[in-house]
């Protein structure tokens, strides 16, 4: 194990933490409100950052090991360190619900331990929103384009850290992928803004709803999320929350005017595909429940986009509609959006392999002789690539049940303990009954909320870094 390249990286996370805690401190200049939380924050950052950063590291070699420990240990840093303002503001003086509501943002899952918001000051509030943009695209991607690592180490941190069963470079080099990537992000990010903006939103609402947006994370800045807004603001949300669960390879393929390539990608197709089909049985099943067809294609559609994008954004309380749309919802939130995309969940990618590779068992079982095939894109899948998303499926499922399991120990109510693990690893924030669009997660005690705070986690990270660090083999020689 490399400890002194991982060491230097974790200072370079705290650093780059630290200067992302300037623009809150600014928020709290502009309103008058304390500067304290931040500068506390500020502080321990950097204490802990400029003397790793500085640790010099004579092999800068990193392999997939030391990437996975570190993409791990640099989340649990920065919501370790990011929960400071909370715990030091008085906003949640309970550390472990500090920590819950941090690893929240940053993993851009949305729940929520607050029962009110609106009591908070701006400064914290723009905090707890600017976490989802920060984590969003992530971290380490941000510091690729700027670490002069070597032997691969990029790569390994990318994948670690990026969402979806498979990641490859858009250029040769990764850190010009890492600058294109972050490029997209920050542009469609200005564009929300400006069209909040001109719909009539102030600077601070149009800032925090885009950051909720971009990062696909759902923290709202009223008690009442989104419904109070204007269906033009609800509109443009929607929007922009399906462009941010799609795989943003989509977008540099339209940018480098390779149209066709764009419009071949399989899991975008079926990704709009599963919101358009799910936004018309919905709509049948309960558009009743609405002054009319208009109105309810409108509500139905933002809570549509916002669960399979693992937004989390609610404009109505989907906890009320009819069992077979809330069935439906359930299903999208276990979906997720796009590999590559800043959305959360299972990924639709890994569902059309899974589809296709029970299709290509039967063909096989029908004729024994036959040589099947199972391509995406118009490229056949490796079988590495399949043996790993089984893989990921059966640690899922065994960590989705081990979560409820515990949680069941605390409250006896089942749907609230399997939709608040669903809602948490999968990175949706709200999900039915007590933790619904109307409910938080403040009702479990310490123990459960740090459960749930490490299936986010674990859900961000697709797994497999939180597993490694957690693991005796990786730290032995």
């Amino acid at each position: 194990m490399n400890f002194k390249i991982i060491l230097n990286i974790l200072g370079w996370v705290f650093n780059t933490e630290a200067t992302c805690l300037l623009l809150p401190l600014l928020c709290a200049v502009i309103y008058g409100e304390s500067v304290v939380p931040f500068l506390v924050a500020i502080a321990a950052c950097l204490v802990a950052g400029v003397p790793l950063s500085a640790m010099k590291a004579k092999n800068k070699t990193m392999y997939a090991k030391e990437g996975y420990v570190t993409v791990a240990l640099s989340w649990i840093a920065i919501s370790l360190m990011g929960m400071l303002p909370f715990v030091v503001s008085g906003s949640i003086p309970n550390v472990f619900n500090a920590f819950f509501e941090t690893a929240s943002g940053f993993s851009t899952t949305g729940a929520s331990i607050l029962s009110d918001v609106e009591v908070l000051p701006k400064s914290i509030l723009f905090w707890r929103s600017f976490t989802h943009w920060i984590g969003g695209m992530g971290v380490l991607v941000f510091l690729v384009a700027l670490l002069p690592l070597s032997g691969g180490s990029n790569m390994h941190l990318i994948k670690a850290e990026s969402p979806g069963p498979s990641v490859s470079k858009l250029v040769p080099k990764v850190k010009t992928t890492a600058k294109l990537l972050y490029g997209i992000y920050i542009a469609l990010t200005l564009i929300e803004v400006i069209l909040l903006l001109v719909g009539g939103l102030d600077m601070f609402e149009a800032l925090t709803l885009s950051f909720g947006t971009a990062g696909t994370g759902g923290f709202g800045i009223k008690n009442s999320g989104i419904a109070d807004y204007s269906s033009y603001v609800q509109n443009v949300i929607t929007v922009f929350m399906i462009i941010f669960g799609i795989d943003f390879s989509f977008y540099y393929l339209i940018i480098i005017k390779k149209i066709k390539s764009a419009i071949k990608m399989e899991e975008v197709r079926v990704y709009l595909g599963i919101i358009l089909i799910s936004v018309l049985l919905i709509t049948i099943n309960c558009y009743n429940m609405f002054p009319n067809v208009a109105d309810a294609l409108k509500h139905v559609f933002f809570q549509v986009a916002s669960l399979i994008t693992t937004t989390g954004y609610s404009t109505t309380d989907f906890n009320a509609w009819p069992e077979f749309s809330k069935c439906i919802l359930l299903c999208l939130m276990f979906s997720g959006a796009c590999a590559g995309s800043t959305g959360g969940g299972v990924k639709v990618s890994r569902l059309v392999i899974l589809f296709k590779s029970i299709i290509k068992e039967i063909k096989i079982l029908s004729h024994p002789k036959r040589t099947v095939k199972t391509t995406m894109n118009g490229r056949i899948i490796e079988h590495e690539t399949i043996r790993a998303i089984n893989v990921y499926m059966a640690a899922y499922f065994a960590i989705f049940l081990v979560s409820v399991l515990i949680l069941s120990l605390d409250k006896p109510d089942f749907t609230t303990n399997f939709t608040a693990v669903l809602a948490t690893i999968n990175n949706i924030g709200p999900g039915l009954s007590e933790v619904g669009p109307t409910g938080n997660f403040g009702g479990y005690s310490d123990f459960s909320t740090l459960v749930l705070t490490f299936d986010m986690l674990v859900g961000r990270l697709e797994i497999f870094p939180m597993l490694v660090l957690f693991s005796p083999w990786s730290w032995k020689k």
